[in-house]
């Protein structure tokens, strides 16, 4: 008897089989698992090995005022940015945005053993931009492009989105070696590795799961930027000067 079948079960449940048998059910499951692995690894090698294209030089804002693109990789070759999503005034931004980078606080190992740095970049003004980062208790450096063309340029500009790019310098010139947007960044989310273990899923209504699998809404669920800041940010989650737009 399946425990979907136990009218004592309360919860929709896998199967209950012998442990040899669960034990051939994973081992051919592990032959997938492994081919995708080789997989991405070949995916990274190509990745390695594509072109790459100049940019002209640019100029952002960070917390200490104007900086150009190239001091930004603060002395290392390689740079990530995430370039997020930003509504100029809104007292809580793009929740998909801020959930994701509020995964980043250890980064220290990009820059001391793989000689690369992890940014932020968003269009907002700086001012607005560092107050949302302390509200929601974001450890990241983050950067504006306001009054630069460099959003629109790296295929995230004002209303167009998020998107993940790749940099690496070479002295004072820096080269666009990589992008992605949409469901392309998921591999940077250990929150999304983690929940896709789990035998309910990520419970969105697209997945496929069996019959009776709880599901819902692929945007119903998930913290929003409220609840990361009462869980990260300063106390309660406060906001810090005048900024009370609307927004979620």
């Amino acid at each position: 008897m399946s425990a979907t079948e136990n009218p004592t079960s309360q919860n929709p449940l896998p199967p209950v089989v012998d442990a040899d048998t669960w034990r051939r059910e994973l081992d051919a499951l592990r032959v997938r698992e492994k081919a995708a692995t080789r997989e991405l690894d070949a995916i990274a090698a190509q990745r390695r090995r594509l072109p790459m294209v100049e940019l002209p030089e640019y100029t952002l804002v960070g917390a200490d005022g104007p900086v150009r693109l190239a001091e930004i990789f603060d002395g290392h070759p390689q740079l990530i940015v995430y370039n997020h999503m930003w509504s100029d005034g809104n007292e809580w931004q793009c929740p998909g945005c801020t959930g994701f980078t509020s995964q980043f606080t250890r980064l220290d190992v990009l820059e001391r053993y793989y000689d690369a740095r992890f940014v932020i970049v968003t269009n907002g003004p700086i001012d607005e931009a560092l107050a949302y980062r302390e509200r929601v208790g974001n450890r990241m450096a983050w950067y504006s492009s306001a009054d630069s063309s460099f959003g629109s340029d790296m295929d995230a500009g004002p209303d167009e989105g998020f998107g993940v790019n790749v940099f690496l310098r070479d002295g004072d010139s820096v080269y666009r070696t990589w992008h992605t947007n949409g469901r392309g960044t998921e591999r940077l989310s250990h929150v999304h590795g983690l929940v896709d273990l789990l035998p309910y899923g990520r419970q969105e209504e697209w997945e496929n799961s069996p019959e009776g699998w709880p599901q819902h809404g692929t945007y119903d669920r998930g913290m929003g930027s409220k609840e990361v800041a009462a869980l990260y940010g300063a106390p309660h989650g406060a906001s810090h000067g005048s900024l009370q737009g609307a927004g979620s």
